[in-house]
């Protein structure tokens, strides 16, 4: 299950809170987020999620090897700035994982996910990069705090991806988040 995404009505302009944003009407703030905005970021990311696990689990029931893999974000462990919505619904995603992993286990049906860290997508270019293509200081604060100084290669994913959905080698393993983000999550910053 991989749905997931943003919406720009539900991004802050600001990282922190500053007096006059609870009456701004210019920018977006914590108190003028779109509400069905932030409904549709929820509905994306966390039915996303749902839906399909219920369409999918009943061919899986009473079978052996099976699993499921979700894609959260390292959102779910650390929240980023300026975008509450996405990491709320991918903590939301995390956490029905862990969920499902316990109500199917006597299923012997396996749930996972893998949480990514920073790959430049379609959906956060304009965050990271300005019009003409250079890293924008927010780019820079993620990279400072990505101890591999990078941003991943969807390419990287494929090693966790294979480890989670291969029962050989992961058969005992349900209910984990594994973040692949270049220490991201790790790394405190100090």
């Amino acid at each position: 299950n991989g749905a997931g995404g943003n919406n720009p009505r539900c991004t802050t302009a600001h990282e922190l809170y500053e007096p006059g944003d609870e009456t701004s009407k210019d920018i977006l703030t914590f108190f003028n987020l779109d509400k069905a905005g932030f409904d549709f970021v929820f509905g994306l990311n966390l039915m996303g999620t749902l839906l399909p696990t219920q369409e999918f689990v009943v061919d899986m029931l009473h079978r052996t090897g099976c699993c499921i893999l979700n894609i959260s974000s390292m959102n779910a462990f650390t929240p980023l700035t300026k975008i509450p919505a996405y990491s709320a619904a991918k903590a939301a995603v995390s956490n029905f994982t862990q969920w499902l992993a316990v109500h199917f286990a006597k299923e012997n049906i396996r749930v996972n996910a893998i949480a990514p860290g920073f790959f430049v997508t379609k959906q956060n270019r304009d965050l990271l990069f300005d019009s003409e293509g250079n890293p924008t200081p927010r780019t820079h604060k993620i990279l400072n705090a990505t101890p591999m100084g990078r941003f991943g290669e969807a390419e990287e994913l494929i090693g966790t991806l294979y480890y989670l959905t291969d029962s050989s080698a992961s058969s005992f393993v349900t209910g984990v988040v594994i973040p692949v983000d270049g220490g991201f999550s790790a790394y405190s910053g100090v």
